[in-house]
């Protein structure tokens, strides 16, 4: 079986974690949230999911440790419970990724040119693909400008906005109620982005070392500026007009008394999709590669490029079906989606972990956080909008139906 090269420490898979998180969450996710829950609960609602993913980030770097290859949460399903834990997981992955990908092409195009938003979004999509085929270097040196330019434009509004802060705008704390639920499940889609690390388990130099330094370090970074940009945004916004924003930060700026800087925020969005985008197509990539190994997925789809060592079918036809979907579905609601089904499949993750027993010399109480992570994950992909909900559990339970149908034929074949 062919090898991916192993190319990545500790910074770039930092980067790496950091390019796939930052532009979902900040620029995408804040308003729905607070129409949600409010301006308090919006700032509870990141801490829900950020704990959850912290759990989740604890059982998925133990986990690409012991298995340091392509494919995540889809290996360690496989390993660890059984071959449809892993195809479920695998799936629920590929199918909603696939669906967030569509949606940070669309939002690339509403940036740049929003009469032609899917004819920008295609050509986002074939510009981060011919990245990614250069190679998985290709990819780190690329996202790593991407991070930097976007930590500078998020700078530029939390300076910005304090200008025009009031702590009255943010309201009295609510209760964890189901708005606070359904605001974090939302949220989590923002945070999801550290499992690129381990999805990228195959090219990670000493893996058992960089991984799980990597995974809670990324996480931490982009929780603290997650909720920094919260109190910002609800400080200076408020919850009503936050939740009513179409462009948040942009309107943090211009709130603030400077809207010749909104075009800033703006460019400043769509290099940080973009960075989404280029780690999620070589995220996708590498589980579809993972899963077509396995035959759970076309087996040519396994090549590996014998100059570069990138799956290279595998990403085009990630590609591919992305590019579908951007020319002929709404993605309208993809974010909800996307969390129900990656919700699930961080729920395998912490099921998986439960089974490897105790960490010697580790402080961290790992199993109880995998049973917090696990409750975590349940809990919210079912406080998700209901419509998102019956999407994500329809769509699992079609490839629940296609695993049974796939193994009867084989087992009629022998």
């Amino acid at each position: 079986m062919e090898r991916l090269a192993r190319r990545l420490g500790v910074p770039d898979a930092v980067v790496i974690g950091l390019g796939s998180m930052l532009g979902a969450g900040v620029f995408v996710v804040f308003a729905p949230a607070a129409a949600a829950a409010g301006g308090a609960g919006l700032l509870l609602a990141v801490l829900v999911a950020g704990f959850v993913a912290w759990c989740n980030a604890t059982s998925s770097a133990r986990l690409a440790a012991r298995y340091p290859e392509s494919g995540g949460t889809y290996v360690y399903g496989r390993e660890r419970l059984s071959p449809y834990a892993g195809f479920l997981a695998g799936w629920g992955f590929v199918v909603g990724k696939t669906a967030s990908c569509a949606a940070m092409a669309l939002t690339i195009g509403a940036y740049l040119w929003p009469e032609r938003a899917r004819l920008v979004a295609v050509a986002a999509v074939v510009a981060v693909t011919t990245v990614n085929l250069r190679g998985i270097g290709k990819t780190a040196t690329a996202t790593k400008i991407l991070v930097g330019v976007v930590l500078a434009v998020l700078a530029l509004v939390a300076v910005t906005g304090v200008g025009a802060f009031s702590v009255d705008r943010i309201g009295a704390p609510g209760s964890p109620g189901p708005g606070v639920l359904t605001a974090a499940g939302l949220l989590f889609f923002a945070f999801a982005g550290y499992a690129r690390i381990a999805t990228l388990g195959e090219e990670v130099r000493d893996p058992e070392r960089t991984i799980p330094r990597a995974v809670p370090l990324a996480l931490g970074i982009v929780l603290a500026i997650y909720l920094v940009l919260a109190v910002v945004a609800v400080g200076v916004l408020g919850a009503d007009a936050l939740a009513g924003s179409t462009a948040p930060l942009a309107d943090v700026v211009t709130a603030a008394g400077l809207p010749g800087l909104a075009w800033v925020v703006r460019a400043g969005a769509t290099v940080a999709v973009t960075g989404v985008l280029l780690s999620l197509v070589a995220g996708v990539g590498r589980t579809t590669l993972a899963m077509a190994r396995r035959r759970d997925l076309p087996g040519p789809l396994a090549a590996v490029h014998p100059r570069y060592r990138v799956p290279h079918r595998a990403e085009l036809a990630v590609a591919a079906v992305v590019v579908a979907v951007v020319l002929l579905a709404d993605v309208r609601g993809a974010i909800g989606f996307s969390s129900c089904t990656v919700l699930v499949y961080y729920a395998i993750t912490n099921a998986a972990a439960l089974t490897l027993g105790k960490d010697p010399g580790r402080r961290l109480p790992v199993r109880a956080l995998a049973v917090f992570g696990l409750v975590g994950c349940l809990v919210l992909a079912v406080s998700l909008p209901l419509s998102s909900v019956l999407a994500g559990f329809g769509v699992l339970a079609v490839g629940t139906l296609w695993y049974a149908a796939r193994h009867r034929f084989r087992g009629d074949q022998s």
